[in-house]
């Protein structure tokens, strides 16, 4: 008997017991750690601002009326000229000028010559600073936001959630999920940061929320 006969046959004996027609929905899982790291009131979309920042990220907080400005302001901050825009993506956001917007499906080598790429969030988590996709409308296909080398996000403080466990709930588990906690980094065993290896080197926020003017 091989070892997954073996583990396959455990698993059958500790599943005898269980009603053919029973979901896992139907049995309450005991949850006692703890759900809540936040003061109750805090403000979420400072708090995610700064845990996204902590990341070396670059934070921008505007209005909604002036979202398309923020976006011209965080490229050309950049010198971005040519930009991968993903589907469904909305249009009247996009600002007018020397960006050339690249969409529909755009294959590797593609997206490697482009190198940038502006996309929405699913959810926001303000406790660890993380930006959450889902390849929902205007996020794209995961591999739009790794092989770029800089991503720029659009997330609405109405999308963020205090704790991972709040934001969890927001989100269908069976999509594809991506959490992004900073740009891409990772380090060797005398600690060197290198970052942009496995996604973006660079990474650009802005957290749109009412009377929030733009800040560099």
């Amino acid at each position: 008997m091989s070892s997954r006969d073996t583990i396959l046959g455990r698993v059958r004996t500790a599943l005898a017991d269980v009603p053919a027609d029973e979901t896992p929905q139907d049995v309450p899982v005991p949850r006692n750690y703890l759900r809540a790291h936040t003061a109750p009131g805090e403000d979420l979309v400072a708090l995610f601002a700064e845990r996204v920042a902590d990341y070396r990220a670059t934070v921008h907080r505007t209005d909604e009326a002036g979202l398309t400005a923020a976006i011209a302001v965080a490229l050309a901050a950049r010198a971005v000229r040519h930009v991968a825009v993903p589907s469904g993506f909305p249009g009247r956001l996009l600002p007018s000028g020397p960006w050339t917007w690249h969409a529909g499906p755009l294959d590797v080598p593609d997206l490697d010559a482009l190198d940038r790429t502006l996309t929405l969030a699913a959810a926001g988590i303000a406790i660890t600073g993380t930006l959450v996709l889902d390849t929902g409308p205007g996020q794209g296909r995961r591999v739009l936001t790794l092989i770029p080398d800089y991503h720029l996000c659009i997330v609405y403080a109405e999308q963020i959630a205090a704790n991972v466990p709040d934001a969890l709930a927001l989100l269908d588990p069976t999509r594809p999920l991506t959490f992004i906690s900073g740009p891409s980094a990772t380090s060797d065993i005398e600690l060197d940061r290198v970052e942009g290896v496995h996604g973006p080197r660079t990474l650009d926020v802005i957290v749109v929320a009412p009377n929030h003017p733009e800040q560099p």
